[in-house]
């Protein structure tokens, strides 16, 4: 199994970054796709979450409207998160980060992708 998401860089307030987290060795059946960031000295928040066994998404309130999440279900070989108007509270790691849906627990994560938003 390989996450690796990239896409990250410096960017200014109310700028756009588009991530990229390409997905090999898991199927979008058996797992939600998760996009995850930690900010300096805070705890991980769970930014967006898709599930294409049921259909849903999830985005956190401080991006909700902001952020879209996206994937490549054809082949499903990617997943994405647009990022719009961002901030500089969206400073952070970003990880992509994939769920196991039978047991709710984070299985498989990414390296991370660094995204720096300045003022």
């Amino acid at each position: 199994v390989q996450l690796q998401a990239s896409g990250g860089g410096l960017v200014q307030a109310g700028g756009s970054l588009r991530l990229s987290c390409a997905v090999s060795g898991i199927t979008f059946d058996d797992y939600a796709m998760s996009w995850i960031r930690q900010a300096p000295g805070k705890e991980r928040e769970v930014v967006s979450c898709t599930s294409k066994s049921d259909g849903t998404a999830y985005y956190a309130e401080s991006v909700r409207g902001r952020f879209t999440m996206s994937s490549d279900s054809s082949s499903e070989n990617a997943v994405f998160l647009q990022m719009n108007s961002l901030e500089p509270e969206d400073t952070a790691v970003y990880y992509c980060a994939a769920r196991t849906i039978l047991t709710g627990n984070y299985d498989h994560w990414g390296q991370g992708t660094l995204v720096t938003v300045s003022s």
